[in-house]
């Protein structure tokens, strides 16, 4: 299967924990696209759905599902969202797609956080896949320079946040420890999020393989 298959498999995967007549949480990217689709085709009814960004809340829309926002709910049963990249420990790196600071959130809030990959985001060590930090715009530079500081390669994306915020990229880290360095990064004055979920980890991984999708439970 090439990559755009393992994505259709996880997403129709995840539509087994779905739990209808409760609210729904839904994240973003191309893999969560996939998962909308699916979710449209199974005929699951849920009452709403909180989405993590402005595209997913457009297509969930244009699929006849009601979004409401956050504050509107008190809890979400089920999360379903990508990663970047997801360590053995659950920990992963998200935001390339720039909805780190709504996708966190969401996830705090939602009981059971199910991540939905491809074989590829599966490594031994974060890292590799740049890490996203979001900062207020008036912080970019002081921030990029703790990062170097910190050994870290900043580079500032070209790109605005759902938030009205700016993202800055780095390279150059191997995260042993996800959960240190991201309290660690959160404490960094101008920082919104930083794209490190370790402390709210994945629940459930489905990760699309050549051999079918396989579950991992944390």
């Amino acid at each position: 299967m090439n990559q755009q298959e393992l994505k259709r498999a996880v997403g129709q995967a995840a539509v087994a924990y779905v739990k209808p007549g409760e609210i729904l949480g839904v994240g973003t990217g191309s893999t969560v696209d996939c998962f909308i689709d699916a979710l449209k085709e199974s005929g699951i009814e849920v009452p709403a759905c909180v989405s993590s960004s402005v595209r997913s809340t457009e297509k969930l829309q244009a699929l006849g599902y009601k979004v409401v926002d956050l504050n509107e709910v008190e809890r979400i049963s089920v999360y379903i969202d990508g990663a970047d990249e997801i360590d053995p420990s659950f920990a992963m790196i998200k935001g390339g797609g720039g909805a780190l600071t709504r996708e966190k959130i969401v996830a705090m809030v939602s009981d059971t956080f199910v991540c939905i990959a491809d074989e590829s985001k599966k490594v031994d060590v974060l890292g590799k896949f740049p890490l996203p930090i979001e900062v207020i715009p008036m912080a970019v530079r002081a921030v990029s320079r703790v990062i170097e500081e910190m050994g870290g390669e900043p580079v500032v994306r070209d790109f605005t946040t759902d938030n009205g915020n700016k993202i800055i990229d780095v390279h150059g880290w191997q995260m042993h420890d996800a959960r240190m360095w991201e309290e660690r990064l959160n404490q960094i004055v101008g920082v919104v999020t930083v794209g490190l979920f370790a402390k709210r980890s994945a629940d459930v991984l489905l990760l699309g393989t050549e051999q079918g999708v396989k579950t991992f439970e944390k």
